[in-house]
């Protein structure tokens, strides 16, 4: 019988600050490489507006996370299932929670792939990174949580250096490319947001990770500065192709993000986007692992079940779809039926869970006062 309130062994738990960086790097994946043009495809010059709309809407989504959570004690989703839909519908849904994660993380493998097969090694085959990449994987995750939230720490700290590289763009840009401001619809601008939901994902871990984190009164806090982070990273990065790109080149250019380091010539480097694709290993590589760890987390919370057979299936569930999907067409289809699923996951189903969570409370209560 699954326990529904979850309290991991003390080893395991987790200072609530780094949440913070949890966030950061679950949110900046491989998306960030390709957004702007997205976003601009629907928005035009006011593109950014939209990116600002995605992020005050993420900090809505959060905050209704985590008082679903609070209102539930120490359990995580899959434990909030089972109780909030009884135990065959909830495990039904942990399946769907499950499946998600382990789809999130083929996506992003797929995604990063395809970028160095395209950029760097157009002649290696699929399957070789995939099996060097999923190999990575499997190290980490053997390491456990704490291991993964510390891939997350110097993931953030080992890639703030490109930051400083945003300045050279700077000095071809044109800051007229933004006006007139507002001139786009409002519908357009919505749609804009829309198209953000596979940037910005990422937050949903939260979900999983709650029962782990020390301090509950202080998720609040680290959450909304994890958000506001990449939010502040997101708006600057589509601000910067605005004003570099001209309108016809935003909206042909596939990489945007990767395209503005290509002009970045320095003495002892001759192509520094080649060092960057390289070096987005490290960016992605939490994505991956907390991903597969959520999902592994969940056969683990719903069914009981060692996390050695299910990685090992899991790994061979991930490998095999990986090989193929290898166009840009069918990467892009692939793309957009999972930013639907994501969308309605991600920042829909929260406020159905919370109603329900809400409801459930109420009725115990006055169950309780009945009795």
């Amino acid at each position: 019988m699954m326990k529904v309130q979850y309290q991991p062994k003390q080893q395991y738990l987790l200072n609530t600050f780094l949440l913070f960086f949890i966030f950061h790097a679950m949110q900046v994946g491989i998306g960030i490489q390709a957004f702007e043009r997205i976003i601009f495809s629907e928005a035009k010059q006011d593109a950014w507006i939209s990116v600002v709309l995605a992020g005050i809407f993420s900090h809505v989504v959060v905050y209704i996370m985590i008082k679903t959570l609070q209102i539930n004690g120490t359990s995580d989703i899959y434990g909030i299932q089972i109780t909030v839909y009884g135990k065959w519908i909830g495990k039904i849904l942990n399946c769907f929670f499950i499946f998600y994660c382990l789809l999130a993380f083929m996506i992003i493998l797929k995604n990063y792939i395809e970028v160095l097969q395209t950029w760097i090694f157009p002649t290696v085959p699929t399957w070789l990174f995939s099996v060097s990449i999923l190999l990575l994987v499997i190290y980490g995750f053997t390491g456990g949580i704490r291991v993964i939230v510390g891939v997350c720490f110097f993931s953030f700290i080992l890639s703030i250096w490109m930051l400083g590289l945003i300045g050279y763009p700077l000095r071809y840009s044109e800051l007229n490319h933004l006006l007139p401001i507002m001139e786009t619809n409002i519908v357009s601008i919505i749609k804009g947001t829309h198209k953000m939901t596979l940037t910005i994902i990422g937050f949903e871990i939260l979900y999983v990770v709650y029962p782990f984190l020390k301090e509950k009164d202080k998720v609040q806090k680290f959450a909304h500065l994890g958000i506001a982070a990449t939010n502040i990273l997101y708006l600057l990065l589509m601000l910067l192709s605005i004003i570099y790109f001209s309108p016809g080149q935003l909206e042909k250019t596939i990489w945007p993000s990767l395209t503005l380091f290509k002009i970045i010539k320095l003495p002892f480097i001759e192509r520094i986007e080649y060092v960057i694709i390289t070096f987005w290993l490290l960016i992605i590589l939490p994505n991956l692992l907390l991903y597969l760890w959520a999902a592994i987390q969940g056969v683990k919370r719903t069914f009981g079940k060692k996390s050695k057979w299910v990685l090992l299936i899991f790994i061979l569930f991930i490998f095999i779809p990986s090989l193929f999907f290898n166009s840009r067409i069918n990467i892009n289809r692939l793309n957009h039926y999972f930013s639907i699923i994501a969308f309605y996951i991600v920042f829909c189903y929260p406020f159905i869970l919370y109603a329900l969570s809400l409801i459930r409370k109420k009725l115990t209560s006055t169950m309780e006062k009945m009795q």
